[in-house]
């Protein structure tokens, strides 16, 4: 009885709790930028919207809808297209989670031109909003054999330069 009412007790307190801690509302863009960005639902909202299907743990595809990430990294002014080049190829993206997970992507994975996979800010899931564990952004890649890259709850992303 007493492990029956302390496992009501912590559902309780993770429906109370936890969507308040993890949902970032606003990405904050910044580094090696042209122009710091902080991103909104509002300004998702300006760009087209891509699907990628990707398999869960237990292998379950769920279709996440987003904005391709290199787009939404054009309107800070990252390097990407035709100056991605020569030592700007040595610059990186930082991702950050509300927890501190970090991920890092190479620019060129992230440019049309050097690459055919899809990699996606997503703010939905089987076309429901993200569920607070995960959102209310995510990143999505497409294709990529694990998904340790597929960082929830992104509260920052950072352009730097390898050193």
């Amino acid at each position: 009885m007493k492990k029956q009412f302390l496992i009501a007790c912590l559902a309780l307190l993770s429906f109370t709790t936890i969507p308040f801690i993890s949902q970032a509302q606003t990405i904050k863009i910044s580094g090696e930028v042209s122009t710091p960005l902080t991103v909104d639902a509002a300004y998702l909202q300006k760009f087209p919207q891509t699907t990628v299907v990707r398999k869960d743990r237990d292998g379950k595809d769920h279709t996440y809808t987003g904005v391709i990430l290199s787009e939404i990294l054009k309107g800070a002014g990252v390097t990407l297209g035709p100056e991605l080049k020569g030592e700007n190829l040595t610059k990186y993206l930082l991702v950050e989670a509300s927890d501190g997970y970090q991920v890092i992507f190479a620019l060129a994975e992230l440019d049309k031109s050097f690459t055919d996979r899809t990699i996606i800010l997503a703010d939905k899931v089987d076309g429901s909003p993200l569920a607070p564990a995960d959102g209310p952004y995510r990143i999505i890649v497409q294709d990529e054999k694990k998904p340790a890259r597929c960082i929830k709850q992104v509260t920052a992303m950072q352009v730097h330069f390898v050193k």
